[in-house]
């Protein structure tokens, strides 16, 4: 299991975050600082994933681990990934570290923020969020996660949403292909309008954009 460690910064960079709602749902938060760092702004903020039903020693130990283990995707594809926005290798890896220990603090003060679960099935009262966080998950494993799954992920997620959903990025991990069947999912989503839209944030080359669903 890969639980990644995203900061605070990345968050605002991948979804050009301006102002934060009332109610905020990461999916699937990982071992991001995110929802940490939301909730000291005053923010009612949660994050969800399944990796927050292992114990806490385990969950420690995986997060731990999964510091290095993430940077083997970006060593096996190293053509496919830019340095403009971190700056250094060395940078990205200070942030990364810096929020898995914000997310640990937090998730042993503060457990109630973290609630086990995963899509396409979140334990979660329909439009109980304003706004849902989605990074790193859908599109991005495409040739993991089948059209079927996806459609139904995307329901989900605008099912417990209120306002609006974003997902980044829309490219397939590792070489960043893009998803041949984006089109035909968004097509199939009702009630709602959807837009791709340009962030301030690129690593992997061509993944500067995200999807805005917005209920109507």
């Amino acid at each position: 299991m890969l639980v990644t460690s995203r900061s605070y910064a990345e968050y605002e960079a991948m979804f050009d975050l301006k102002e934060l709602p009332e109610s905020v749902l990461d999916c699937s938060g990982g071992g991001s600082s995110f929802t940490a760092e939301a909730a000291a702004r005053g923010v009612d903020a949660i994050a969800v994933d399944p990796a927050y039903e292992l114990a806490p020693a385990e969950l420690v130990d995986t997060v731990r681990r999964s510091l290095p283990a993430g940077n083997g995707i970006v060593d096996e594809h190293q053509g496919s990934f830019v340095w403009h926005w971190y700056g250094e290798p060395a940078r990205r890896d200070e942030m990364r570290i810096d929020a898995a220990d914000r997310f640990l603090q937090d998730v042993t003060t503060s457990p109630e923020r973290y609630v086990p679960g995963s899509l396409p099935d979140l334990p979660f009262p329909d439009r109980r969020f304003e706004l849902v966080l989605c990074s790193h998950l859908l599109f991005t494993w495409a040739d993991t996660f089948d059209r079927v799954w996806h459609l139904a992920a995307l329901r989900e997620l605008v099912r417990v949403a209120d306002s609006e959903v974003r997902i980044f990025p829309l490219v397939i991990q590792g070489a960043g292909e893009s998803v041949p069947f984006l089109p035909d999912v968004l097509a199939e989503l009702d009630g709602v309008t959807c837009e791709i839209r340009k962030v301030p944030y690129e690593f992997q080359v061509g993944a500067d954009e995200m999807l805005v669903i917005t209920r109507t």
